[in-house]
């Protein structure tokens, strides 16, 4: 297996509502979010220490008895090649998988969608449809095709899953908020992540102030019009129901 794993948390009971999963940081991504703060994984991932795949199938071995799952994250997990046989190994163990995507290969995510390799997908939506303003939320161009591919693929899936944006004031504003909702109307799960000031992708956001709670608050209600339940996840990676 070509896998190479950059970062591995033992446990949380915050990542995945509902679940105790480890969770596992794959290197490499072909986007490059300014707000995006696994810098390293994306720019320099040759310079983390790999961790042995030995090492982290043991320790989960060990916690098996109270974990329910693991998710694989990074980077972008689609784009390894052996993405399969990693998800396979934790499947047998008796895991819930789950995968964080960018949405930027849906042929991969179909392909794991139809084999029932993944039991849960978070995807992010960096912004609404429109070209330009997903190049600069990107900080490169994608193709809104796949985007829209992959909501679609996910929506439709029957398994698990949650929309995600993080919400930072010189890329994002509640009327942007709001059309991504639009975008996904009648989604189960949407989060709004609060934009952090540290380790940017782009230095220039360390000066950029966050939306305030109530700020964010009110893009969550108007974005409530269109989702079934939209949350805001903070600090601590806390989440506070919208469903008003």
């Amino acid at each position: 297996m070509s896998i190479t794993i950059k970062g591995f948390i033992e446990n949380s009971l915050i990542e995945w509502e509902g679940n105790i999963v480890s969770i596992i940081f794959l290197p490499h991504c072909n986007l490059r979010c300014p707000y995006c703060h696994a810098t390293h994984l994306v720019r320099e991932p040759n310079e983390l220490e790999s961790i042995p795949l030995d090492a982290v199938i043991g320790k989960i071995k060990q916690n098996k008895s109270w974990l329910d799952g693991v998710v694989i994250t990074g980077g972008e997990p689609t784009f390894h090649s052996d993405i399969d046989l990693l998800i396979k190994i934790f499947k047998e163990m008796g895991l819930k998988v789950r995968i964080d995507t960018n949405g930027t290969n849906p042929a991969a995510l179909e392909n794991l969608i139809q084999r029932g390799l993944i039991d849960c997908v978070a995807m992010d939506i960096k912004a609404p449809l429109r070209e330009e303003k997903y190049r600069i939320a990107a900080g490169t161009s994608c193709d809104l095709s796949d985007i829209r591919k992959s909501i679609k693929l996910i929506m439709e899936s029957g398994i698990e899953y949650e929309f995600r944006t993080t919400v930072c004031p010189t890329v994002l504003d509640g009327l942007d908020i709001t059309e991504i909702a639009q975008s996904i109307a009648g989604s189960k799960r949407y989060i709004l992540q609060t934009f952090k000031p540290n380790n940017c992708l782009d230095s220039r956001l360390l000066d950029v102030e966050p939306y305030s709670e109530d700020e964010i608050k009110g893009f969550a209600e108007d974005a409530q019009r269109f989702v079934k339940n939209c949350y805001v996840r903070g600090e601590g990676m806390k989440a506070l129901s919208c469903n008003w």
